[in-house]
């Protein structure tokens, strides 16, 4: 089995309009998000055996700070540029060509490609993946054989849940 947890990254700033988009750190929103969520994921014992992440400054922050809570070192995220801008059939091929001998894959990137990506995978629709959500999909096949509904839903958590 193979199990595929899709990130968006946490909420980013836009005080600088100087900066590109590429750019953008997380705000202080962000900034408390993304250890909460990696918090959560700690509790509930989540240990990816890869992590990928959108180079984008505000999805490669949010990775290392999930990662930290996580236990996952960072030095080991694999930081690519696919992932900005990449359409929901781009980000299906950037996991579909990864080694068969991973068996859980954390993804993190950018709506609203990853939305489409989980509502494309499995049958439990996601309107929109808020920033620092997190979703998990199981599957039953190898990552190249990855299809349209092939994947089963596990779970879905976003910073809204925890915050009273």
């Amino acid at each position: 089995m193979k199990t595929l947890y899709l990130v968006r990254h946490a909420k980013s700033s836009w005080k600088n309009p100087d900066l590109t988009d590429k750019e953008r750190p997380l705000n202080k929103r962000g900034k408390k998000d993304a250890p909460l969520i990696g918090t959560k994921l700690n509790e509930m014992r989540i240990q990816p055996e890869l992590i990928i992440s959108s180079d984008v400054v505000r999805a490669k922050k949010t990775a290392y700070m999930i990662a930290k809570e996580i236990g996952y070192d960072k030095d080991n995220i694999v930081l690519t540029d696919e992932i900005y801008e990449a359409s929901t059939m781009e980000l299906l091929n950037v996991f579909k060509q990864l080694n068969q001998e991973f068996k859980s894959i954390m993804l993190f990137g950018h709506n609203p490609a990853l939305t489409g990506l989980h509502n494309y995978l499995t049958d439990h629709y996601i309107d929109n993946i808020p920033t620092c959500g997190l979703t998990a999909i199981r599957f039953e096949n190898q990552w190249a054989d990855i299809k349209e509904k092939s994947g089963k839903f596990l779970f879905y958590i976003y910073p809204k849940l925890y915050k009273k």
